[in-house]
């Protein structure tokens, strides 16, 4: 398959203010290709990529591409020491940011993605060619989430991240008229597929002020979206924002698909919003390490969906023994979309094995349609003589109406306690969310302490911060 495999018409990109399409973008691309090779960027050359979203990021992000470079994207919040960490070992010789970015490079080692190819006339042959970068085994080099412990260097191939996206497409039933607003930072796995998804698909990237959700909806209405990917947290609040201001929901009448992902979809949410919104959030199973795994679709909206065409899914028990149709178990994937490998805290590379099973360490189940249900992390306690999953309690919990964490804390007598943790805006008394707990759960599984949260604290990319929960609720550090 080649790059051009899907695009029957040219990308667009806009901001609301203004559209790069055809000549325009691809002279945009090309230009800023060519400031950066002016400046010394070669190919192969790895490059910390430390931005937040805007239509020069995505320009320059592309023009990086099209020099065959190896990109390492990282949160534009991070710290100059952080940076300096990240591209140590990922070995980054060059970082891409805008102007006002702390120094954690030296000056004649930065590229500023602010205007970038705007000032320079584009080459003659105005044509972006990312074909060397998708055939690059280093194309990128990404963050795991770090929500349970610290981030993983992980190196994906160009090949792995074209194959996924294009199943993507495929299986989701984007067109070359598709309007995507994607709610998400590009310096994430799930924001950066969805850029790349614009790009083969050869339709519209909305890029929006997705941190004032407000002004990100008016700009997604503005531009006649269709397609909106965001976080489950989003989700929350696009719903009450809808429900306050009609006209943005009449504005976004035109969006056939809601994706979500990147974090556990709490089923009171899922209810609501469909009640609501009048369509269903379709849920997505994927991992940084893998891409996208399993996709609920307009036509399929059940669950995560069936894994896609050519990855292959299955659910384990914990001596290996794969488990019938219906019964909970660790999750294994075969993938073209698999990394090539985890990066040492030294930069050196730790290959995967390609032929083998890739354990997931997520628990889930198989329908007997093939759909798949994934309940979280595969984090077992065991408690009273009982082997309990807390992120599978903590689903069972959410049929309070209300998101729930359960943290488990060492505990000498009973092996753990469960803190169950209640996401509530009202903040009703702990004593409340305990009686209505205490008729969705075993004997065995009932809390030691409920704590209650007017919002969970979130890292970047949408997920709640375990680290940081514990440390508001001043519980230790989670078991090892």
């Amino acid at each position: 398959m080649t790059e051009t495999t899907l695009r029957g018409t040219a990308p667009r990109l806009t901001d609301g203010t203004g559209t790069l399409h055809g000549e325009t973008l691809a002279g945009r691309i090309t230009a800023a290709a060519r400031e950066f090779h002016d400046r010394g960027l070669r190919p192969g050359d790895r490059v910390l990529v430390r931005g937040d979203n805007s239509t020069d990021y995505v320009v320059a992000l592309l023009a990086l591409m099209h020099l065959d470079t190896s990109l390492v994207p990282v949160d534009h919040r991070q710290t100059a020491d952080e940076a300096r960490l990240a591209a140590a070992q990922a070995g980054a010789r060059w970082m891409l940011c805008d102007a006002t970015a702390p120094g954690a490079f030296p000056a004649d080692r930065m590229l500023h993605f602010t205007g970038a190819g705007s000032r320079t006339a584009p080459p003659a042959e105005a044509r972006p060619d990312l074909a060397a970068w998708f055939a690059r085994r280093d194309a990128l080099v990404l963050w795991s989430s770090g929500t349970t412990g610290r981030p993983k260097g992980i190196v994906k191939s160009g090949r792995a991240v074209h194959d996924n996206t294009l199943r993507t497409i495929r299986a989701m039933g984007y067109r070359d008229d598709e309007v995507l607003a994607p709610l998400l930072p590009f310096s994430h796995q799930y924001g950066l597929s969805v850029i790349l998804l614009w790009w083969l698909a050869g339709c519209t990237l909305v890029v929006t002020r997705y941190q004032r959700l407000d002004h990100a909806l008016a700009t997604a209405a503005g531009a006649g979206t269709t397609a909106v990917d965001a976080a489950p947290s989003t989700y929350h609040a696009l719903l009450g924002l809808c429900r306050r201001r009609p006209e943005l929901r009449a504005g976004l009448s035109g969006v056939r698909i809601w994706g979500v992902g990147g974090a556990p979809l709490p089923a009171s949410l899922a209810t609501s919003f469909a009640a609501d919104m009048g369509l269903p959030l379709l849920d997505g199973y994927g991992l940084t390490e893998l891409g996208n795994v399993a996709l609920a679709t307009p036509t399929s909206p059940v669950g995560c969906g069936r894994p896609l065409p050519g990855v292959d899914l299955r659910i384990t028990g914990p001596d290996g023994t794969p488990l019938a149709p219906g019964e909970t178990g660790e999750i294994e994937v075969r993938s073209p979309g698999l990394m090539e490998g985890y990066l040492d805290p030294d930069g050196t590379l730790h290959p995967v094995d390609r032929d083998t099973w890739f354990p997931t360490a997520d628990l889930g189940r198989l329908d007997a349609d093939g759909t798949v249900h994934v309940v979280g992390r595969n984090q077992a306690v065991h408690r009273l003589g009982f082997t309990l999953y807390p992120e599978g309690l903590a689903r069972k919990a959410e049929g309070c109406g209300r998101q729930v964490k359960v943290l488990a804390v060492d505990d000498a007598r009973r092996g753990c306690a469960l803190h169950f943790v209640v996401e509530d805006p009202d903040e009703l008394p702990p004593r409340h969310w305990r009686a209505l707990l205490a008729a969705l759960l075993a004997d065995y599984e009932q809390p030691n302490a409920v704590h209650v949260v007017p919002a969970f604290p979130l890292t970047s990319n949408g997920k709640v911060d375990n680290h940081a929960l514990r440390a508001a609720l001043a519980l230790p550090p989670e078991p090892r």
